[in-house]
């Protein structure tokens, strides 16, 4: 949350909206199906999110990742296992131009939202499925989360660091990895339906797109262990006042400017075994050692004085809110804030000015249930009898309102 006013770097705006008019039925929930819905819906896209009774899981997780992952969307609560949801199922899957789905293979079939019942009543509809392992294969029923799709992947067994075991990153790189490919494909098949007319059934794995992002480091031959794509000089180093400073020495003529940098207290760098890449790689596990002695010998302040000064490639290691407050980012105006809460929105820049749009905050559970069956067609009678009956609620629930997230 903020105290105070909202910075005028930070102050909401409408950017670039392309998929304006576009339209989404999102039946995902947790994170790789609404991180691939908020991304269109942050460039313009009408994204119904339809959530189960008690609302999606996410909005109970003690995080921000509901908040942030469900921004510029429209709410319905609807209860898909009542026998009368294919009423309003219906009138939604003829609504829409893109309907996306993140459960096992087989559930949204019994619920009645699969690619064949939602295509009967719109046949331009782009249906994505966004599953661990895909709809097919001998682990498609096989239930998981973000660390079971990276082991599956084959990105676990490579380490981050020199010298060290593989460690889990706490960016889920196999849900967004899967939410990224989705949204991809999904803008594909749009473009594609302009000149056929025609929707497509896209069928996404989690586990296949951190695979995919896995393979750029190594190809898919790799069977053991690997530091070839590590570097013991491109790593994240402990300064003397216990904050991290990521160096990226790679190439040669960075190395030389460290070594000019650290002269004063590290002469022995300039030692000629360690002038290439191949003497640094043969002497690495002693190299790797050797530079986090030098770097706690210095504050992180003094070192990257030193380093400007020397045209070396080092950032420090930034929590969430001091890169969001970083003067690069206020910048670029990527931060908007809106509702106490500040988002960082689809972050491209177009044509020279801020991209996309923070457009409102996460919406209540069920919040636009009404005005959504109002929109489809459904007449006011109608609508009474659907909310007695509990096929949909318009409010949220007393536990899933914002006060208490």
């Amino acid at each position: 949350m903020m105290n105070g006013s909202v910075p005028e770097s930070e102050q909401p705006r409408i950017g670039w909206q392309p998929l304006e008019g576009v339209r989404v039925l999102d039946f995902s929930l947790l994170l790789p199906g609404p991180f691939c819905t908020v991304a269109l819906a942050d460039l313009g896209a009408d994204v119904l999110k339809v959530e189960p009774p008690a609302g999606d899981f996410a909005r109970r997780m003690p995080s921000s990742l509901f908040r942030m992952a469900n921004r510029n969307k429209r709410s319905m609560r609807l209860d898909l296992k009542h026998v009368e949801a294919g009423r309003v199922v219906s009138r939604l899957a003829r609504w829409a131009d893109v309907a996306l789905e993140g459960f096992r293979p087989g559930v949204a079939d019994r619920l009645g939202i699969g690619a064949d019942a939602l295509q009967k009543s719109n046949p331009r509809l782009i249906y994505c499925s966004l599953s661990g392992y895909g709809r097919s294969g001998p682990w498609s029923g096989i239930p998981g989360h973000d660390l079971n799709y990276l082991c599956a992947a084959g990105a676990m067994a490579l380490s981050g660091h020199w010298g060290e075991k593989p460690r889990r990153s706490a960016i889920p790189m196999a849900d967004l990895a899967g939410g990224t490919y989705a949204a991809i494909a999904i803008l594909a098949a749009l473009h594609e339906r302009v000149s056929t007319g025609r929707g497509r059934v896209l069928d996404l794995s989690l586990s296949e797109a951190a695979m995919s992002f896995a393979s750029i480091r190594h190809g898919l031959d790799l069977d053991g262990a690997s530091q070839d794509h590590l570097w013991p000089t491109n790593d994240l180093f402990e300064t003397g006042d216990g904050r991290h400073i990521a160096l990226g020495i790679v190439e040669e003529q960075f190395w030389r400017n460290f070594v000019a940098a650290a002269r004063d207290i590290a002469p022995d760098l300039d030692d000629p075994g360690l002038a290439s890449e191949k003497g640094r790689r043969a002497r690495g596990d002693d190299l790797s050692m050797r530079m986090r002695e030098i770097m706690r010998m210095r504050d992180a302040g003094d070192w990257l004085r030193l380093f400007e000064q020397h045209d070396v490639p080092a950032q420090l290691s930034l929590t969430p809110f001091e890169a969001s407050q970083s003067r690069q980012i206020s910048g670029r105006a990527m931060v908007m804030a809106m509702d106490g809460e500040r988002h960082i929105p689809f972050p491209v820049l177009a044509d020279g000015e801020r991209g996309a749009a923070l457009r409102w905050t996460a919406p209540e559970a069920g919040e636009h249930s009404r005005q959504m069956l109002e929109e489809v067609g459904f007449d006011p009678t109608e609508i009474a009898e659907l909310e007695t009956l509990g096929v949909v609620a318009p409010r949220a629930v007393p536990e899933l309102k914002k006060e208490a997230l």
